[in-house]
């Protein structure tokens, strides 16, 4: 089977990491195929916002294939497999959401650190075990997961190995929604759709300036912030959702 499953329907692209047998564990060649999925659905006019999810209903991805990790060396770990694909998922101009429905821990939990926003069933946990392995987390949770929750939350993640509940990764600002299990897809379309009902070029600009407040100083960031709205401000989309919002209609955007 395919280790990677991608669906577009309603203006959404879903793609499933599909390898049960392993917990959907994350090996070079779904990694590969991940990064060429995340192209597809960011290049698709069809497209306008990603949702990221695992196969079953008990794991969104379990991490690293353990069997490849243990052959890999120096060399591997400098070539960085996984955080290159993730920073592709991170770097995609459409909105992303991970539908975590299940474990999704060390790899797993990286990659859903790298979407927009998180959705999480009830019964999900999430962690960083690297440490319990002899090795540290390396596709971005040093970096994104402070930036996301604090320092002192992100260090007792990473530090103990200890993983969280999909409770206390809401309360800890890790994911966005917890809903039951049976509910997960359906909240995260509905997300998704939210976000389509919305200007396309503004949701564009406004993921980019977000992006860049984590990476720039205030000041740098603000001008992002300013040169993005003086684009909306000039845009089809703009006149069309004042005028919208004036009459009283739903708008239709058109993402010029």
């Amino acid at each position: 089977m395919p280790s990677i499953l991608l669906d577009t329907s309603d203006g959404i692209g879903t793609i499933t990491i599909n390898r049960p047998d392993v917990r959907n564990a994350l090996d070079r060649e779904t990694v590969s195929q991940l990064t060429a999925a995340i192209a597809d659905c960011d290049g698709s006019a069809e497209v306008g916002a990603i949702i990221v999810t695992g196969s079953g209903d008990q794991v969104f991805v379990s991490g690293a294939d353990i069997r490849q990790m243990r052959e890999r060396r120096r060399d591997d770990g400098l070539a960085a497999i996984n955080s290159s694909a993730f920073s592709a998922v991170e770097r995609a101009r459409k909105p992303t959401i991970a539908a975590i429905n299940g474990h999704a821990l060390g790899g797993g939990c990286e990659l859903a650190l790298a979407c927009d926003l998180r959705v999480a069933a009830a019964h999900a946990k999430l962690g960083q075990p690297e440490v319990g392995l002899g090795i540290i987390p390396a596709a971005g949770a040093t970096q994104r997961l402070p930036k996301l929750i604090g320092l002192g939350r992100a260090s007792a993640l990473v530090l103990t190995g200890d993983p969280i509940d999909a409770a206390t990764a809401l309360d800890w600002g890790l994911v966005n929604a917890v809903v039951p299990g049976e509910m997960l897809m359906s909240e995260a379309r509905a997300m998704a759709g939210r976000i389509l009902r919305r200007g396309p070029l503004a949701v564009r600009l406004a993921k980019l300036a977000l992006r860049a407040s984590a990476r720039v100083d205030l000041d740098s960031g603000l001008l992002i912030e300013t040169l993005a709205q003086a684009i909306c401000l000039d845009s089809d989309d703009k006149q069309e959702g004042m005028s919208a919002f004036l009459e009283k209609r739903t708008p239709k955007f058109t993402g010029r």
